[in-house]
Protein backbone atom coordinates (compact mmCIF):
# COMPACT_ATOMS: atom_id res chain seq x y z
CA UNK A 1 0.00 0.00 0.00
CA UNK A 2 1.26 3.47 -0.77
CA UNK A 3 0.89 4.45 2.88
CA UNK A 4 3.40 1.80 3.89
CA UNK A 5 5.76 2.57 1.04
CA UNK A 6 5.82 6.29 1.70
CA UNK A 7 6.42 5.73 5.39
CA UNK A 8 9.59 3.94 4.30
CA UNK A 9 10.52 6.02 1.27
CA UNK A 10 9.99 9.44 2.84
CA UNK A 11 12.33 8.87 5.78
CA UNK A 12 15.24 10.10 7.80
CA UNK A 13 14.68 13.80 7.76
CA UNK A 14 12.88 16.13 10.09
CA UNK A 15 15.59 18.46 8.86
CA UNK A 16 13.27 21.41 9.27
CA UNK A 17 10.30 20.28 11.35
CA UNK A 18 12.61 19.58 14.27
CA UNK A 19 15.74 21.27 12.97
CA UNK A 20 16.31 23.26 16.13
CA UNK A 21 16.94 19.98 17.88
CA UNK A 22 18.97 17.91 15.45
CA UNK A 23 19.68 19.63 12.14
CA UNK A 24 22.97 18.70 10.54
CA UNK A 25 24.32 20.01 7.25
CA UNK A 26 24.44 16.52 5.80
CA UNK A 27 20.72 16.09 6.42
CA UNK A 28 21.51 12.70 7.97
CA UNK A 29 19.23 11.55 10.79
CA UNK A 30 17.81 8.37 12.33
CA UNK A 31 14.55 7.60 14.14
CA UNK A 32 13.63 5.80 17.34
CA UNK A 33 13.35 2.10 16.65
CA UNK A 34 10.00 1.97 18.44
CA UNK A 35 8.35 4.60 16.24
CA UNK A 36 4.96 3.54 14.83
CA UNK A 37 4.82 2.64 11.19
CA UNK A 38 2.02 3.00 8.70
CA UNK A 39 -0.25 -0.04 8.09
CA UNK A 40 1.16 -3.02 6.30
CA UNK A 41 0.95 -3.29 2.53
CA UNK A 42 -2.08 -5.07 1.06
CA UNK A 43 -1.92 -8.77 0.18
CA UNK A 44 -1.07 -8.08 -3.47
CA UNK A 45 1.84 -5.76 -2.65
CA UNK A 46 5.34 -6.85 -3.52
CA UNK A 47 7.24 -8.35 -0.57
CA UNK A 48 10.56 -6.86 0.61
CA UNK A 49 13.46 -8.01 -1.49
CA UNK A 50 16.80 -9.47 -0.50
CA UNK A 51 18.71 -8.25 2.52
CA UNK A 52 21.45 -7.00 0.24
CA UNK A 53 19.12 -4.44 -1.28
CA UNK A 54 18.67 -1.10 0.48
CA UNK A 55 15.46 -0.53 2.38
CA UNK A 56 14.63 2.33 0.04
CA UNK A 57 14.87 0.00 -2.94
CA UNK A 58 12.68 -2.47 -1.05
CA UNK A 59 10.16 0.27 -0.28
CA UNK A 60 10.06 1.39 -3.89
CA UNK A 61 9.55 -2.23 -4.94
CA UNK A 62 6.62 -2.42 -2.51
CA UNK A 63 5.03 0.77 -3.73
CA UNK A 64 4.80 -0.35 -7.31
CA UNK A 65 1.90 -2.61 -6.32
CA UNK A 66 0.00 0.44 -5.09
CA UNK A 67 -0.09 1.84 -8.62
CA UNK A 68 -2.29 -1.03 -9.83
CA UNK A 69 -6.02 -1.57 -9.19
CA UNK A 70 -6.76 -3.31 -5.88
CA UNK A 71 -9.13 -5.81 -7.43
CA UNK A 72 -8.88 -8.41 -4.66
CA UNK A 73 -9.67 -6.17 -1.70
CA UNK A 74 -13.27 -5.74 -0.57
CA UNK A 75 -14.74 -2.54 0.88
CA UNK A 76 -13.97 -1.78 4.52
CA UNK A 77 -16.60 -2.33 7.20
CA UNK A 78 -17.13 1.45 7.27
CA UNK A 79 -18.08 1.42 3.58
CA UNK A 80 -14.86 3.01 2.32
CA UNK A 81 -13.32 1.54 -0.80
CA UNK A 82 -9.58 0.75 -0.92
CA UNK A 83 -8.15 2.69 -3.84
CA UNK A 84 -4.80 2.40 -5.57
CA UNK A 85 -3.32 5.77 -6.40
CA UNK A 86 -3.28 5.31 -10.13
CA UNK A 87 -2.99 8.38 -12.36
CA UNK A 88 -6.76 8.34 -12.88
CA UNK A 89 -7.50 8.02 -9.16
CA UNK A 90 -5.10 10.81 -8.27
CA UNK A 91 -6.70 13.08 -10.88
CA UNK A 92 -10.11 12.45 -9.30
CA UNK A 93 -9.12 13.01 -5.68
CA UNK A 94 -6.70 15.93 -6.05
CA UNK A 95 -9.34 18.67 -6.67
CA UNK A 96 -11.07 17.72 -3.41
CA UNK A 97 -7.97 18.10 -1.25
CA UNK A 98 -6.45 21.19 0.25
CA UNK A 99 -3.84 22.66 -2.09
CA UNK A 100 -0.88 21.87 0.18
CA UNK A 101 -2.02 18.28 0.73
CA UNK A 102 -2.51 17.78 -3.01
CA UNK A 103 1.05 18.97 -3.60
CA UNK A 104 2.33 16.63 -0.89
CA UNK A 105 0.53 13.79 -2.63
CA UNK A 106 2.30 14.62 -5.89
CA UNK A 107 5.64 14.42 -4.05
CA UNK A 108 4.70 11.01 -2.65
CA UNK A 109 3.85 9.89 -6.16
CA UNK A 110 7.23 10.98 -7.48
CA UNK A 111 8.95 9.12 -4.65
CA UNK A 112 6.95 6.00 -5.46
CA UNK A 113 8.17 6.26 -9.05
CA UNK A 114 11.79 6.60 -7.96
CA UNK A 115 12.01 10.22 -9.15
CA UNK A 116 13.74 11.51 -6.04
CA UNK A 117 15.33 14.62 -7.52
CA UNK A 118 12.04 15.71 -9.04
CA UNK A 119 10.36 15.04 -5.70
CA UNK A 120 13.01 17.12 -3.94
CA UNK A 121 12.38 20.01 -6.30
CA UNK A 122 8.64 19.86 -5.57
CA UNK A 123 9.35 19.62 -1.85
CA UNK A 124 11.62 22.71 -2.06
CA UNK A 125 8.70 24.64 -3.53
CA UNK A 126 6.18 23.27 -1.00
CA UNK A 127 8.16 24.23 2.11
CA UNK A 128 8.92 27.62 0.58
CA UNK A 129 5.22 28.30 0.00
CA UNK A 130 4.10 26.76 3.32
CA UNK A 131 7.01 27.35 5.73
CA UNK A 132 4.97 26.14 8.73
CA UNK A 133 3.85 22.83 7.20
CA UNK A 134 5.92 20.55 9.44
CA UNK A 135 5.08 17.29 7.70
CA UNK A 136 6.22 18.77 4.39
CA UNK A 137 9.50 19.75 6.06
CA UNK A 138 9.90 16.22 7.35
CA UNK A 139 9.50 14.78 3.86
CA UNK A 140 11.78 17.49 2.46
CA UNK A 141 14.48 16.60 4.98
CA UNK A 142 14.06 12.92 4.13
CA UNK A 143 14.61 13.65 0.46
CA UNK A 144 17.77 15.60 1.28
CA UNK A 145 19.04 12.64 3.30
CA UNK A 146 18.15 10.31 0.48
CA UNK A 147 20.82 12.01 -1.62
CA UNK A 148 23.58 10.74 0.67
CA UNK A 149 22.49 7.46 2.26
CA UNK A 150 19.70 4.84 2.49
CA UNK A 151 17.15 5.31 5.26
CA UNK A 152 15.04 3.15 7.52
CA UNK A 153 11.72 4.79 8.34
CA UNK A 154 9.86 8.08 8.57
CA UNK A 155 11.88 10.28 10.90
CA UNK A 156 15.08 8.23 10.67
CA UNK A 157 17.18 10.56 12.83
CA UNK A 158 20.22 9.49 14.89
CA UNK A 159 19.22 7.79 18.14
CA UNK A 160 21.33 10.23 20.12
CA UNK A 161 19.41 13.16 18.62
CA UNK A 162 15.91 11.73 18.41
CA UNK A 163 15.04 11.58 22.11
CA UNK A 164 14.35 15.29 22.48
CA UNK A 165 12.02 15.26 19.50
CA UNK A 166 10.55 11.75 19.84
CA UNK A 167 7.06 13.00 20.63
CA UNK A 168 7.02 15.45 17.73
CA UNK A 169 8.27 12.79 15.33
CA UNK A 170 5.59 10.37 16.51
CA UNK A 171 2.92 13.04 15.98
CA UNK A 172 4.17 13.76 12.46
CA UNK A 173 4.21 10.06 11.62
CA UNK A 174 0.63 9.74 12.84
CA UNK A 175 -0.42 12.78 10.81
CA UNK A 176 1.22 11.24 7.74
CA UNK A 177 -0.47 7.89 8.37
CA UNK A 178 -3.91 9.46 8.66
CA UNK A 179 -3.46 11.61 5.59
CA UNK A 180 -2.40 8.67 3.47
CA UNK A 181 -5.17 6.40 4.75
CA UNK A 182 -7.66 9.06 3.73
CA UNK A 183 -6.20 9.04 0.23
CA UNK A 184 -6.14 5.27 -0.21
CA UNK A 185 -9.51 4.49 1.43
CA UNK A 186 -12.12 6.58 -0.37
CA UNK A 187 -15.90 7.03 -0.22
CA UNK A 188 -17.46 5.15 -3.16
CA UNK A 189 -19.05 7.28 -5.85
CA UNK A 190 -22.46 8.51 -4.70
CA UNK A 191 -22.09 7.21 -1.13
CA UNK A 192 -23.22 9.34 1.82
CA UNK A 193 -22.60 9.17 5.57
CA UNK A 194 -25.36 7.06 7.13
CA UNK A 195 -26.59 9.96 9.30
CA UNK A 196 -27.99 11.76 6.25
CA UNK A 197 -31.39 10.08 5.95
CA UNK A 198 -32.79 13.08 4.06
CA UNK A 199 -31.58 16.63 3.36
CA UNK A 200 -33.86 19.38 2.06
CA UNK A 201 -32.65 21.82 -0.57
CA UNK A 202 -32.63 24.62 2.04
CA UNK A 203 -29.39 23.03 3.25
CA UNK A 204 -27.23 23.88 0.25
CA UNK A 205 -24.18 22.24 1.83
CA UNK A 206 -23.37 19.75 4.55
CA UNK A 207 -20.32 18.79 6.60
CA UNK A 208 -19.32 15.44 8.10
CA UNK A 209 -16.30 14.89 10.36
CA UNK A 210 -14.63 11.49 10.84
CA UNK A 211 -12.56 11.83 14.02
CA UNK A 212 -10.83 8.45 13.55
CA UNK A 213 -9.36 9.62 10.24
CA UNK A 214 -8.86 13.30 11.08
CA UNK A 215 -10.97 14.25 8.07
CA UNK A 216 -13.69 16.77 7.32
CA UNK A 217 -15.87 16.17 4.27
CA UNK A 218 -17.68 19.07 2.60
CA UNK A 219 -20.71 18.26 0.43
CA UNK A 220 -22.92 20.12 -2.00
CA UNK A 221 -26.54 19.09 -1.57
CA UNK A 222 -27.98 18.09 -4.94
CA UNK A 223 -31.08 16.34 -3.59
CA UNK A 224 -34.11 16.95 -5.85
CA UNK A 225 -37.33 18.38 -4.48
CA UNK A 226 -39.86 15.98 -2.97
CA UNK A 227 -42.67 14.84 -5.23
CA UNK A 228 -45.85 12.85 -4.89
CA UNK A 229 -46.73 11.53 -1.45
CA UNK A 230 -43.15 11.34 -0.27
CA UNK A 231 -42.06 13.89 2.33
CA UNK A 232 -38.37 13.55 1.47
CA UNK A 233 -36.41 11.93 -1.37
CA UNK A 234 -33.15 10.05 -1.00
CA UNK A 235 -30.17 12.32 -0.35
CA UNK A 236 -27.83 13.16 -3.20
CA UNK A 237 -24.60 14.69 -1.95
CA UNK A 238 -21.63 15.69 -4.09
CA UNK A 239 -18.26 15.59 -2.33
CA UNK A 240 -16.62 19.00 -2.81
CA UNK A 241 -13.81 18.92 -0.28
CA UNK A 242 -11.88 16.48 1.86
CA UNK A 243 -9.64 18.12 4.47
CA UNK A 244 -7.28 17.09 7.27
CA UNK A 245 -8.47 18.30 10.69
CA UNK A 246 -7.47 18.20 14.35
CA UNK A 247 -9.83 17.40 17.24
CA UNK A 248 -9.58 17.68 21.02
CA UNK A 249 -6.34 17.06 22.87
CA UNK A 250 -8.03 14.33 24.92
CA UNK A 251 -10.07 13.00 22.02
CA UNK A 252 -13.82 12.98 21.44
CA UNK A 253 -17.12 12.55 23.34
CA UNK A 254 -17.18 15.93 25.04
CA UNK A 255 -19.17 15.89 28.28
CA UNK A 256 -18.07 18.85 30.37
CA UNK A 257 -16.71 22.38 30.18
CA UNK A 258 -12.93 22.39 29.75
CA UNK A 259 -12.52 18.63 29.18
CA UNK A 260 -10.53 19.24 25.96
CA UNK A 261 -12.72 16.86 24.00
CA UNK A 262 -14.64 17.33 20.76
CA UNK A 263 -18.39 16.65 20.92
CA UNK A 264 -20.10 13.94 18.90
CA UNK A 265 -23.49 14.41 17.33
CA UNK A 266 -25.58 16.40 14.86
CA UNK A 267 -25.05 20.15 14.93
CA UNK A 268 -25.59 23.22 12.77
CA UNK A 269 -23.35 26.17 11.99
CA UNK A 270 -24.76 29.08 13.99
CA UNK A 271 -22.65 32.06 12.88
CA UNK A 272 -19.58 33.22 10.96
CA UNK A 273 -17.24 35.22 13.18
CA UNK A 274 -15.31 38.17 11.82
CA UNK A 275 -11.60 37.24 11.96
CA UNK A 276 -10.64 40.83 12.77
CA UNK A 277 -12.34 40.39 16.14
CA UNK A 278 -10.60 37.10 16.97
CA UNK A 279 -7.19 36.33 18.50
CA UNK A 280 -4.54 34.91 16.17
CA UNK A 281 -5.18 31.47 17.69
CA UNK A 282 -8.23 31.06 15.43
CA UNK A 283 -6.52 31.93 12.17
CA UNK A 284 -8.58 33.32 9.30
CA UNK A 285 -11.96 32.84 10.94
CA UNK A 286 -14.34 30.65 12.91
CA UNK A 287 -17.69 28.93 12.42
CA UNK A 288 -19.39 28.21 15.77
CA UNK A 289 -21.66 25.14 15.91
CA UNK A 290 -24.73 24.42 18.03
CA UNK A 291 -23.10 22.49 20.87
CA UNK A 292 -24.68 21.67 23.25
CA UNK A 293 -27.71 20.57 21.25
CA UNK A 294 -30.98 19.47 22.92
CA UNK A 295 -29.76 15.85 23.16
CA UNK A 296 -26.54 16.99 24.83
CA UNK A 297 -28.51 19.14 27.28
CA UNK A 298 -30.85 16.25 28.07
CA UNK A 299 -27.80 14.17 28.92
CA UNK A 300 -26.40 16.83 31.23
CA UNK A 301 -23.46 17.82 29.05
CA UNK A 302 -21.93 21.23 29.66
CA UNK A 303 -19.57 23.64 27.97
CA UNK A 304 -19.79 25.58 24.74
CA UNK A 305 -17.72 27.58 22.31
CA UNK A 306 -17.12 24.67 19.92
CA UNK A 307 -16.03 26.09 16.58
CA UNK A 308 -14.61 25.08 13.24
CA UNK A 309 -11.61 27.39 13.00
CA UNK A 310 -8.15 27.94 11.52
CA UNK A 311 -4.63 28.03 12.94
CA UNK A 312 -2.33 30.80 14.17
CA UNK A 313 0.27 32.27 11.85
CA UNK A 314 3.13 30.14 13.16
CA UNK A 315 1.24 26.89 12.48
CA UNK A 316 0.02 25.32 9.26
CA UNK A 317 -1.94 22.49 10.89
CA UNK A 318 -2.15 20.93 14.32
CA UNK A 319 -1.53 17.36 15.44
CA UNK A 320 -4.49 14.96 15.02
CA UNK A 321 -5.47 15.60 18.65
CA UNK A 322 -4.42 19.08 19.77
CA UNK A 323 -7.36 21.46 20.22
CA UNK A 324 -9.36 22.47 23.29
CA UNK A 325 -12.35 20.69 21.72
CA UNK A 326 -12.84 22.56 18.46
CA UNK A 327 -12.38 21.14 14.97
CA UNK A 328 -9.28 22.84 13.53
CA UNK A 329 -8.36 23.11 9.83
CA UNK A 330 -5.49 24.76 8.03
CA UNK A 331 -6.26 28.35 7.13
CA UNK A 332 -6.44 27.70 3.35
CA UNK A 333 -8.91 24.84 3.94
CA UNK A 334 -11.02 26.90 6.33
CA UNK A 335 -11.19 29.69 3.76
CA UNK A 336 -12.90 27.24 1.42
CA UNK A 337 -15.50 26.49 4.09
CA UNK A 338 -16.02 30.17 4.85
CA UNK A 339 -16.68 30.86 1.18
CA UNK A 340 -19.09 27.94 0.83
CA UNK A 341 -21.30 27.17 3.82
CA UNK A 342 -24.33 29.01 5.17
CA UNK A 343 -25.21 29.71 8.78
CA UNK A 344 -28.23 28.03 10.42
CA UNK A 345 -28.86 25.67 7.49
CA UNK A 346 -25.53 23.80 7.19
CA UNK A 347 -25.52 20.61 9.27
CA UNK A 348 -22.29 19.40 10.84
CA UNK A 349 -22.15 15.70 11.77
CA UNK A 350 -19.20 14.77 14.01
CA UNK A 351 -18.75 11.01 14.36
CA UNK A 352 -16.10 8.76 15.88
CA UNK A 353 -16.10 6.97 12.51
CA UNK A 354 -18.38 7.65 9.56
CA UNK A 355 -20.26 4.79 7.95
CA UNK A 356 -20.67 5.27 4.20
CA UNK A 357 -23.70 3.85 2.38
CA UNK A 358 -25.47 4.25 -0.92
CA UNK A 359 -28.58 6.48 -0.57
CA UNK A 360 -31.02 3.68 -1.42
CA UNK A 361 -29.75 1.75 1.62
CA UNK A 362 -31.50 4.42 3.73
CA UNK A 363 -34.89 4.08 2.00
CA UNK A 364 -36.45 1.78 4.59
CA UNK A 365 -35.36 3.98 7.53
CA UNK A 366 -36.65 7.08 5.72
CA UNK A 367 -40.03 5.54 4.90
CA UNK A 368 -40.44 4.23 8.44
CA UNK A 369 -39.80 7.63 10.00
CA UNK A 370 -41.90 9.42 7.38
CA UNK A 371 -44.87 7.36 8.59
CA UNK A 372 -44.36 8.63 12.15
CA UNK A 373 -43.97 12.23 11.02
CA UNK A 374 -47.08 12.02 8.83
CA UNK A 375 -49.09 10.54 11.71
CA UNK A 376 -47.93 13.42 13.93
CA UNK A 377 -48.97 15.93 11.25
CA UNK A 378 -52.42 14.38 10.91
CA UNK A 379 -53.03 14.33 14.68
CA UNK A 380 -52.07 17.99 14.92
CA UNK A 381 -54.11 18.95 11.86
CA UNK A 382 -57.19 17.23 13.32
CA UNK A 383 -56.75 18.96 16.65
CA UNK A 384 -56.80 15.62 18.49
CA UNK A 385 -54.85 16.59 21.60
CA UNK A 386 -54.96 13.21 23.33
CA UNK A 387 -53.68 11.42 20.22
CA UNK A 388 -51.06 14.09 19.61
CA UNK A 389 -49.77 13.73 23.17
CA UNK A 390 -48.76 10.15 22.41
CA UNK A 391 -46.04 11.49 20.10
CA UNK A 392 -44.26 13.37 22.89
CA UNK A 393 -41.88 11.87 25.45
CA UNK A 394 -42.64 12.30 29.14
CA UNK A 395 -39.28 11.20 30.50
CA UNK A 396 -35.89 10.76 28.82
CA UNK A 397 -33.74 7.64 28.95
CA UNK A 398 -31.80 9.00 31.93
CA UNK A 399 -35.02 9.58 33.87
CA UNK A 400 -35.14 13.37 33.47
CA UNK A 401 -38.37 15.21 32.78
CA UNK A 402 -38.86 15.58 29.02
CA UNK A 403 -42.37 16.95 29.12
CA UNK A 404 -41.57 20.57 28.33
CA UNK A 405 -41.95 20.04 24.59
CA UNK A 406 -45.48 18.73 25.05
CA UNK A 407 -46.44 21.47 27.51
CA UNK A 408 -45.74 24.17 24.94
CA UNK A 409 -47.56 22.30 22.17
CA UNK A 410 -50.57 21.66 24.41
CA UNK A 411 -50.82 25.35 25.27
CA UNK A 412 -50.66 26.23 21.57
CA UNK A 413 -53.31 23.67 20.62
CA UNK A 414 -55.77 24.70 23.33
CA UNK A 415 -55.49 28.34 22.28
CA UNK A 416 -56.75 27.49 18.79
CA UNK A 417 -60.49 27.86 18.21
CA UNK A 418 -60.58 25.46 15.29
CA UNK A 419 -58.16 22.82 13.97
CA UNK A 420 -55.79 23.88 11.20
CA UNK A 421 -55.01 21.61 8.29
CA UNK A 422 -51.22 21.53 8.14
CA UNK A 423 -48.83 20.67 5.34
CA UNK A 424 -45.18 19.73 5.77
CA UNK A 425 -42.45 20.45 3.27
CA UNK A 426 -38.65 20.73 2.94
CA UNK A 427 -37.94 17.88 5.35
CA UNK A 428 -34.44 17.06 6.57
CA UNK A 429 -33.77 13.97 8.69
CA UNK A 430 -30.41 13.46 10.37
CA UNK A 431 -30.06 10.31 12.44
CA UNK A 432 -27.73 9.87 15.40
CA UNK A 433 -27.26 6.41 16.90
CA UNK A 434 -25.21 5.68 20.02
CA UNK A 435 -26.77 4.34 23.21
CA UNK A 436 -29.95 6.00 21.96
CA UNK A 437 -31.53 6.21 18.51
CA UNK A 438 -32.29 9.88 17.72
CA UNK A 439 -33.61 11.76 14.68
CA UNK A 440 -33.04 15.48 14.19
CA UNK A 441 -35.85 16.68 11.94
CA UNK A 442 -36.20 20.11 10.33
CA UNK A 443 -39.19 21.05 8.17
CA UNK A 444 -41.49 23.83 7.05
CA UNK A 445 -45.00 23.78 8.54
CA UNK A 446 -47.75 25.68 6.76
CA UNK A 447 -51.37 25.99 7.86
CA UNK A 448 -54.08 26.01 5.20
CA UNK A 449 -55.00 29.46 3.85
CA UNK A 450 -51.93 31.07 5.41
CA UNK A 451 -49.28 32.75 3.28
CA UNK A 452 -46.41 32.17 5.67
CA UNK A 453 -45.43 29.18 7.72
CA UNK A 454 -42.88 28.34 10.38
CA UNK A 455 -39.69 26.29 10.29
CA UNK A 456 -39.56 23.69 13.05
CA UNK A 457 -36.75 21.56 14.39
CA UNK A 458 -37.68 18.50 16.40
CA UNK A 459 -35.59 15.92 18.22
CA UNK A 460 -37.19 12.48 18.21
CA UNK A 461 -35.94 9.44 20.13
CA UNK A 462 -36.96 5.85 19.56
CA UNK A 463 -38.82 4.48 22.58
CA UNK A 464 -39.08 0.74 21.99
CA UNK A 465 -40.85 0.62 18.61
CA UNK A 466 -42.21 4.17 18.63
CA UNK A 467 -40.56 7.48 17.80
CA UNK A 468 -41.29 10.22 20.35
CA UNK A 469 -40.45 13.94 20.45
CA UNK A 470 -38.40 15.22 23.38
CA UNK A 471 -37.60 18.70 21.98
CA UNK A 472 -39.37 21.04 19.61
CA UNK A 473 -38.27 24.52 18.60
CA UNK A 474 -37.09 26.64 15.68
CA UNK A 475 -33.61 26.72 14.10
Amino acid sequence: MLVSAIALAATAGAAYAVKSVFFRSSGSFSAPASAPLAPAAPPNATSPVSAGQSLIDSALSTVQAATHPLTTISPRSNGLQPQALTDEAVAQVTPKLGQAEARLLSIYRLISQGQHREALGKADELVRDYPNFHLAHLVHGDLLSLQVRPVRQLGDVPDTKATAAAQQLAILREESRRRMLALTERPPEGAVPSQFIALASQSRHAIAVDASKSRLYLFENQTPAASGSRLAPAPKLKLLGDFYISVGLLGIEKAAEGDKRTPLGVYYITSNLNPSTLPDLYGVGALPISYPNPLDIQRGKTGGGIWLHGTPKEQFVRAPQASDGCVVLSNPDLEKLLATVQIRTTPVVIAPELQWVQPDALDEDRRSFEASLEAWRKAKSDGQIDRLKDFYAVRSDNGKDAGQAWSRVETEMRSQHTPKDLSIKDVSMLRWKDSQDTMVVTFGELAQNQARGVTRRQYWARDRDQWKIFFEGTP
